[in-house]
């Protein structure tokens, strides 16, 4: 048997190993063409052993986990490892072949030799803006198949030996209506997995292959150990929880059913029950789902243990396959992330069940709108693939968070300056949506209102949400959420739009509000505490008489401004 490696140079490794994954997202992000990835920095980077196992992944966007769960053994099987050389790199995007969860999110995988030996991949993801499809950015809730979400790629050879395959290329261009951005973006992605190969040969020749190889075998199971240390403290039980996302008529919902069993050191989550996969799309492709539980669990268990497969081995899913969460293809997954923020509301009810200490009430997920049309400044067509922050439920022991993107999500929203410059749009409000965020002991915390005037003639919008209709429910006596809306002319007649609605024409002028949903509130409002409640009177979240109100104050609160 092979000593172990002394902790401070597996240590050494470890960091070497994130430090790399985290270098490489940086890389993506400085060299890429669209603002959706060098502004919203939607992309991730992530080094895997050999063997396909996550070893570190930058921190980016959690769901960008499920895009690689299983990357490289779907690879391997299509391209035998004999068959693969250095300079190599495979692109994939479709979630049925191994490829990712999503379309517009292209998988860039690449392997790294220490002279004849294979010792481990590189690999990042992009969200791209737009890769063809019915819908302009290739993301919207009313496609019924994902033959209509866009173009389709297994494992494909993007760079031979070293060499660029321009057909590839090309084919992925030919299929996008931005393709100079959608080649931008791809040589952005290969210089970041060329960052990544190059410090990962550096790493192995520094320590030798047989050291890093067991410094990578102690990371997984130091990492393993202590997760499951924090599992073991829970208590032994079943815990279960019900979401809900809208239905693919309106009015309708489908529910999400989930059990989670803990047996000693190990958490079973099981979503049998849930309603069977959508005709829109809503659906949550396994590897999404994965990565959802995997960022949950980490986030309320342990948020700083690293993110890799040794905390996975403490963890069991079972899904049925053809339901929302498992869904078999034709059916379409696009607006994945989104449901997913109502699914890991599911996954931290059930643990928050089992963790009272840590719970966390659920959330206002991201609001999508994808503009798109002719760009009157360049006469060039333009897709604006744009989602916008909702708010964290609140915690036991403190206020839920404004404006962010929940738990498996974590792009950022566009600057007003970047979109500007980029788009023919201008944004004329962008604020907290106050009042937003449930009340009580613990106040959730607050979506965001921004509003969008059209500058060009020929522009259409897509929308898609979640907590329009349902919104996120109070825990242990709190408050509930307010539900999120898009409004059409906001300060005149006031048209709501509903999600899933289809490149809805904007002529020229026109004003659209999205108003993002808020986090749920925790404990009875009568039990918070009155300076908290008089920090929200001088943030202008509540007004005097509301806060005397809702609070049960036997005297208005004095204005600490």
């Amino acid at each position: 048997m092979t000593n172990p490696l002394d902790p401070i140079t597996v240590e050494v490794i470890a960091r070497s190993l994130l430090n790399i994954a985290e270098e490489a997202g940086a890389v993506l992000m400085r060299a890429a063409y669209s603002p959706n990835i060098k502004e919203r920095h939607d992309c991730s980077a992530a080094v895997f052993d050999a063997a396909g196992r996550v070893i570190a992944q930058a921190h980016h966007i959690p769901i960008h986990l499920g895009s690689m769960i299983g990357a490289i053994e779907t690879l391997v099987e299509r391209h035998p490892l004999e068959t693969l050389r250095p300079g190599d790199m495979f692109l994939a995007n479709d979630p049925y072949t191994g490829g990712g969860s999503h379309l517009p999110d292209m998988n860039l995988i690449a392997p790294v030799f220490v002279g004849d030996e294979l010792v481990a991949f590189a690999a990042n993801i992009a969200h791209h803006a737009d890769v063809g499809g019915m819908v302009p950015g290739s993301e919207a809730a009313v496609c019924e198949s994902i033959y209509q979400e866009g173009l389709r790629l297994p494992p494909v050879r993007l760079v031979d030996g070293g060499v660029l395959r321009q057909d590839i290329v090309d084919v992925v261009g030919l299929n996008s209506r931005t393709p100079d951005e959608r080649e931008g973006d791809l040589r952005a992605q290969i210089a970041a997995n060329r960052s990544a190969v190059a410090n990962l040969n550096a790493l192995f020749t520094r320590h030798g292959v047989s050291v890093t190889k067991r410094g990578i075998d102690g990371f997984l199971d130091v990492t393993e150990q202590r997760f499951r240390a924090r599992v073991n403290a829970l208590p032994d039980g079943c815990y279960t929880r019900e979401e809900r996302l809208a239905g693919d008529s309106p009015g309708t919902t489908a529910q999400i059913v989930l059990a989670l069993s803990v047996r000693g050191s190990r958490l079973h989550f099981d979503f049998e029950g849930t309603h069977d996969a959508l005709a829109t799309a809503r659906n949550m492709p396994r590897q999404a789902v994965l990565a959802t539980v995997y960022a949950a669990a980490k986030a309320l268990l342990d948020p700083e243990v690293p993110a890799n497969a040794g905390y996975f081995r403490c963890i069991e899913m079972q899904a049925p396959p053809g339901s929302l969460v498992d869904p078999l293809p034709p059916s379409p997954v696009g607006c994945r992330s989104i449901s997913c923020g109502i699914l890991s509301d599911a996954v931290i009810g059930v643990l928050s069940q089992a963790a009272p200490g840590a719970a966390l009430a659920p959330c206002g997920p991201h609001h999508l709108l994808t503009w798109s049309g002719l760009d009157p400044r360049s006469e060039r067509f333009f897709v604006n693939y744009e989602t916008v922050s909702g708010g964290l439920g609140a915690f036991t022991d403190q206020d839920g968070l404004d404006a962010v993107r929940t738990l498996a999500s974590g792009s950022a929203n566009l600057p007003i300056e970047a979109l500007e410059h980029a788009y023919p749009l201008r944004i004329e409000a962008y604020r907290l949506r106050d009042g937003s965020g449930g009340h009580g002991r613990q106040r959730g915390g607050s979506g965001i209102v921004r509003d969008y005037r059209v500058l060009g003639d020929d522009v259409t919008v897509s929308l898609s949400a979640e907590r329009e209709h349902e919104p996120a429910r109070g825990v242990d006596g709190g408050g509930d959420a307010r539900t999120g809306r898009f409004t059409l002319d906001p300060e005149g007649v006031g048209e709501v739009l509903r999600s899933g609605a289809k490149e809805v024409p904007m002529p020229r002028g026109t004003l659209l509000r999205v108003e993002t949903p808020g986090g749920a509130g925790m404990g009875p409002p009568a039990e918070r505490d009155a300076a908290a409640v008089a920090r929200d009177v001088g943030e202008a979240r509540i007004s005097v008489h509301a806060a005397a109100q809702l609070y049960s104050l036997a005297s208005p609160p004095e204005d600490p401004s």
